[in-house]
């Protein structure tokens, strides 16, 4: 997969120091999903309670990776991803030192770990500039993968609450970021065809684009299906089938670890054959595994099937919306990867928060399950509908024979 060619064509140091910040980033973003058993218990939360929780560090972060965007096109991605990291070592410090003692105090830290999700915005077009268009779907494919860091959230957290209580495994979190920072300051850089800043008016152009308007709606299915699963599942395990915290949160990391690593595989099938051919596959597979997901499988070891099978299709489309996002949107790839990964943000905290509601009001997550299937089924229906438009202005040639 990774050709001389595409080694020759960037630069490696910064694709590899992008996807490790971008995957302990995420690990911390959606932290609270894998300590939500243990901290529901300490604050006696109710469903909707737990699936806000779990949703509002995705929700800062989707509308904060805007801003990230606009910095990223302003001051330059090296420079936004150390600002962003610092924010959030500073946040996950002081949280850790002055204590945790009220459940308005945890969605409080979800905000603040809502910069560590603005890390899409920054690590993406950090590596998508070094890489000419036959590269893109693979390098942020592979920068993308820092999806995987939600894994390591499910992996490790539960056990450690267990051992050292959840409020220290938030202070532990800052050990791997601190690396991450070291790694960053030192093998980062900035691509040489940085596009000039612009005025802030001329970012809300993009909006006047439709173009933009579906690839954040695609994005919004297939990122906000992928979050807002790794934020629930560790909850979903334990509540539907009883599993401990540390047993739930390995079938999650499965769960998400599958998803992140055919992220690049997403994006490389869409180099070679066309994001919208590669979408298409992907809405119709993740459609109907969320909504064989609706209904509580008699065992555990069916529903985790169902949902990895769900997971990895969801994690091919990522890769692949940001096959075709870059072919349009080159020189506003900042600020774009800002609108669509905001988007996708929203999409996975509709989907966190709508499980939890529909939890506490119906006693099942069927309906908040099916309500995302549907979506799914909407952006097919959309992408079908501009396939042609697109064939016929931007797309590339794999695109084009889509």
């Amino acid at each position: 997969m990774l050709s001389r060619s595409f080694l020759k064509a960037g630069h490696t140091p910064t694709l590899l120091s992008s996807f490790l910040y971008f995957d302990l980033s995420f690990m911390v973003w959606v932290i609270l999903g894998p300590l939500g058993v243990a901290i529901a218990k300490d604050f006696h939360l109710d469903p909707a309670q737990k699936g806000l929780m779990v949703a509002v560090p995705v929700l800062a972060g989707a509308l904060l990776r805007l801003v990230a965007g606009v910095l990223v096109d302003h001051i330059g991605p090296k420079k936004t991803g150390l600002l962003a990291q610092l924010v959030v070592l500073a946040g996950l410090a002081a949280a850790w030192l002055i204590g945790i003692d009220s459940y308005h105090q945890v969605l409080a830290l979800g905000i603040v770990l809502g910069v560590a999700g603005a890390s899409f915005a920054i690590a993406l077009p950090l590596a998508s500039r070094w890489y000419p268009p036959e590269h893109q779907g693979l390098a942020l494919g592979i920068a993308g993968a820092g999806n995987s860091g939600t894994a390591l959230a499910a992996l490790f957290a539960p056990g450690l609450a267990q051992i050292y209580g959840w409020s220290n495994v938030i202070g532990l979190a800052c050990l791997p970021l601190a690396l991450a920072f070291v790694v960053f300051v030192l093998f980062a850089k900035d691509a040489p065809n940085r596009p000039p800043p612009k005025a802030l008016a001329e970012y809300l152009d993009v909006l006047k684009t439709p173009d933009a308007w579906w690839l954040m709606l695609l994005y919004g299915v297939t990122f906000g299906g992928f979050v807002g699963l790794s934020s629930s599942l560790t909850i979903y395990f334990n509540a539907e089938y009883g599993l401990s915290p540390v047993v739930a949160g390995f079938f999650t990391a499965a769960c998400v670890f599958a998803g992140s690593f055919v992220r690049p595989v997403g994006g490389a099938i869409a180099d070679r054959v066309g994001g919208v051919r590669t979408l298409s596959v992907v809405y119709v597979l993740a459609g109907l595994g969320l909504a064989l997901a609706s209904f509580h499988a008699p065992s555990v070891w069916i529903a985790f099937g169902v949902l990895l099978f769900s997971m990895m299709a969801l994690g091919a489309g990522n890769g692949a919306v940001f096959q075709l996002a870059p072919q349009r949107f080159g020189k506003e790839i900042g600020v774009v990867t800002g609108l669509i990964g905001m988007t996708g943000g929203i999409g996975g905290f509709y989907l966190a928060a709508s499980l939890g509601w529909a939890k506490q009001a119906t006693g099942s997550y069927q309906a908040g399950l099916l309500a995302f299937a549907g979506l799914a089924l909407v952006a097919l229906v959309c992408l079908t509908g501009v396939k042609a438009q697109w064939r016929r202005t931007w797309l590339a040639p794999a695109g084009a024979q889509s």
